[in-house]
């Protein structure tokens, strides 16, 4: 990010605070706005003034700045997905080894939850957003499954539930499994629930728009569809310089400290004059 002292940078993925925390210690007396839409972030605000913290999605940062009255940043970090904070409190619905109520909203209190997003689609539909969203070969399968149980007052409600489920549909018998076969529908429905691919385009569009000449805007993807988005965006736009032509990944000694760096992706791009 070439964080400079005396600096305007913006966090558009909070979290725990981990990547904040870290360009705070280069900011001398520089200013940090964090955007978040959990709002459980606010446990790990700390007391640091020169953060601040916005409950709100990064789809809505040029309105935030515009709101602080900052005109223009000079670094804006991405950090997509789901965050290891989500991913450690089980009740909230994200993984599928952990039992309970099947929600995946980023902010659990608003919007619809994936329990009710299975409880209206279509099998079409549903088989679209397990295509689209999940990259899932068996995604006809799968629809087809859970429209039956929900016809027969058996529809999933609870994660482990979902996951056998579609383990039971997908998964072959003898095969070593990478991942849980149920890992992709978990991805394709949280994406669903949370309109994380379009959050993403609004997000880097609103970044491009407010970063000064010379800024850079950095992308951690965790997943094809992500990452295509940034790839494109960083190299079509004629506002940015790539500083990435392949994306950044994390190495061996990194992957074995922290497993979930393994599949990340970083890029970077400068905003030109």
């Amino acid at each position: 990010m070439a964080i400079r002292d005396g600096g305007t940078y913006v966090d558009a993925t909070f979290g725990a605070g981990g990547h904040a925390r870290e360009i705070a210690a280069l900011l001398g007396s520089g200013r940090l706005v964090a955007f978040d839409l959990d709002p459980s972030a606010a446990e790990f605000r700390g007391d640091d003034p020169r953060i601040e913290l916005v409950h709100a999605t990064f789809a809505r940062l040029g309105d935030e700045l515009d709101r602080l009255a900052i005109a223009l940043v000079d670094g804006v970090l991405f950090d997509f997905g789901v965050s290891s904070m989500q991913l450690d409190r089980p009740e909230r619905g994200f993984s599928v080894r952990a039992d309970a109520p099947l929600d995946m909203r980023f902010d659990p209190t608003r919007g619809e939850s994936a329990a009710a997003l299975l409880e209206r689609t279509t099998e079409t539909e549903l088989a679209d957003i397990l295509f689209n969203f999940g990259e899932e070969r068996g995604a006809r399968r799968i629809a087809r499954a859970l429209v039956a149980a929900r016809t027969a007052g058996r529809l999933p409600r609870r994660t482990l539930e979902l996951a056998a489920l579609v383990a039971g549909v997908v998964h072959v018998r003898g095969r070593r499994e990478r991942i849980h076969p149920a890992t992709r529908t978990f991805q394709a429905l949280r994406i669903a629930v949370n309109g994380e691919l379009e959050t993403i385009r609004l997000g880097l569009a609103a970044a491009i728009e407010r970063t000064r000449p010379g800024g850079r805007i950095v992308a951690i993807s965790f997943h094809s569809l992500e990452d295509r988005i940034v790839k494109q965006t960083f190299r079509d736009d004629d506002r940015l310089r790539s500083l990435t032509k392949r994306p950044l990944e994390a190495d061996a000694t990194e992957s074995a400290r922290n497993p979930r760096a393994r599949s990340a992706k970083l890029r970077v791009a400068e905003r030109l004059p």
